[in-house]
């Protein structure tokens, strides 16, 4: 081993880079992590799920009291805007995770080399202008904000801004586009219109959140049309020009057709996110890229170079922080000479809206392409906590093989989807029935009843509907 500086080199301080530096080093690897920015944490922590979710959260609070919602529970309130104290407890929410993540490092003994890391050869990056040598090194890049044509980010003049420049605005815009109508785009929209602004989301496909249940997607339309964002679905952008302090945008029918132009204080471009490979200098460890400028990986994340393996979202799957930080601890494991595993058939997906969105498994019309499916669905309408919490909002709807009655997928829309869904992975993980989750006592009143209840829907036998 002396001839390596390291067994383990991560490239890349996010979810999966960091998780999987702590695990190699917990294993006794010695163990070292490049990553270019001031903060680990990568895009997840920095400029991305953490301050979007204390600005999701702050921004439920502001409107709660705002919009009558307290004041229907007696608690009368006249609140105004801080916006400056709001967007400081985001920074201090990500500068205690971060600073946990450089606690967790020297805990685990694993070696920060700050710089960004490319390759010179299969088992040598340079970082920071000095070569480093190890036996294997996971390529953890993550991803960046998809470019939109005709649409130039300047998250500095702050009129037309990817997420990051979304989460750092002075004011609140008084009209807002969204470009995408995607997890991202929804949440920051939906920031910006409980503090007030007016919100339209303009999206190239006929629905939004592309890849979800399609009950879910119309339900969650209509919930946020009711919540005041106007939808221009079937629409593209095809241009987009700052004029003075605002944006004018040009919209075409997606199918083609006469233009219309509208005018915006700002611009949210959020039409997706593409890997992180570019400046890594692949080619002189002879690796190359897909198509959509991914990693390729076995089942164990090996690329097709010995030594060198990738996790995250430079590799193919859904883009998601938790996946990447399973491929961490599972790819480090694999190094180690144990077994690593990451079922990629149970990852949920999570909408962080208010109502929240979340869903595991295959949605109903996938289902149905693989073969005769059960559908059980509860409404949260009929769900005691919501009703007690004044959440009536939404639904749970389970998904089931009509011979094994194996759960296939579960999707639903509730406050706490987020935290609901895990149960509905930890049931698929092992194979659980329909029956099994209808017959598995849940606690009352809580909002996961309404899993079993739409689990006792698929078995023909509800209770409360």
């Amino acid at each position: 081993m002396s001839d390596f500086d390291y067994d383990v080199l991560v490239i890349g301080a996010g979810p999966g880079g960091y998780v999987a530096a702590i695990r190699a080093a917990q294993l006794g690897l010695k163990t070292a992590c490049a990553e270019g920015r001031e903060t680990l944490g990568g895009t997840c922590l920095n400029v991305g799920c953490i301050p979007s979710k204390a600005m999701l959260h702050a921004s439920e609070y502001f409107e709660a009291a705002a919009g009558g919602a307290m004041a229907k529970m007696g608690i009368k309130v006249k609140p105004e805007l801080d916006l400056d104290i709001m967007h400081g407890q985001r920074k201090d929410a990500v500068k205690g995770l971060t600073g946990g993540i450089e606690f967790l490092f020297k805990k685990n003994k694993v070696d920060w080399l700050k710089g960004y890391a490319k390759f010179t050869a299969a088992d040598t990056v340079e970082v920071a202008g000095k070569a480093v040598r190890a036996k294997n090194i996971i390529v953890a890049t993550g991803s960046s904000v998809t470019p939109l044509p005709g649409v130039e980010v300047d998250n500095a003049k702050g009129v037309i801004v990817d997420s990051t420049g979304a989460l750092e605005l002075a004011k609140v815009p008084g009209h807002m586009v969204v470009i995408g109508g995607g997890v991202i785009g929804l949440e920051l929209g939906s920031v910006w219109r409980r503090v007030g602004a007016k919100v339209t989301c303009v999206e190239f496909l006929d629905q939004i959140l592309p890849g979800m249940d399609g009950d879910v997607r119309k339900e969650a339309n209509k919930i946020f049309k009711k919540q005041g964002i106007e939808f221009k679905l079937k629409t593209k952008v095809t241009k987009a020009e700052v004029k003075g302090k605002k944006a004018v945008l040009t919209l075409e029918p997606a199918a083609g057709g006469d233009a219309e132009t509208l005018e915006a204080d700002v611009v949210l471009v959020s039409i997706g996110r593409r890997p992180n490979t570019d400046g890594l200098a692949l080619d002189k460890a002879g690796l190359s890229v897909n198509k959509r400028g991914q990693i390729e990986v076995d089942h164990d994340f090996r690329t097709a170079v010995d030594g060198i393996w990738a996790i995250g979202d430079v590799v193919p799957g859904p883009m998601l922080a938790h996946k990447a930080e399973d491929e961490g601890i599972a790819c480090a494991e694999n190094i180690a000479g144990l077994t690593g595993i990451v079922n990629h058939d149970v990852i949920p997906s999570v909408v962080y809206t208010m109502p929240e969105i979340a869903g595991v498994g295959l949605t109903e019309e996938a289902a149905k392409e693989r073969g005769e499916v059960k559908v059980g669905k509860f409404p949260m309408l009929a769900n005691s906590r919501a009703k007690t919490n004044h959440e009536p909002d939404g639904f749970v709807k389970v998904i089931a093989d009509a011979k094994s009655d194996r759960v296939l997928g579960v999707w639903c829309i509730a406050s706490v989807a987020g935290t609901m869904i895990a149960q509905a992975a930890q049931a698929m993980e092992f194979g659980a029935t329909s029956e099994d989750i209808a017959y598995t006592c849940h606690a009352h009143p809580t909002h996961s009843e309404a899993v079993k209840e739409a689990a006792m829907a698929v078995t023909g036998k509800p209770i409360h509907i």
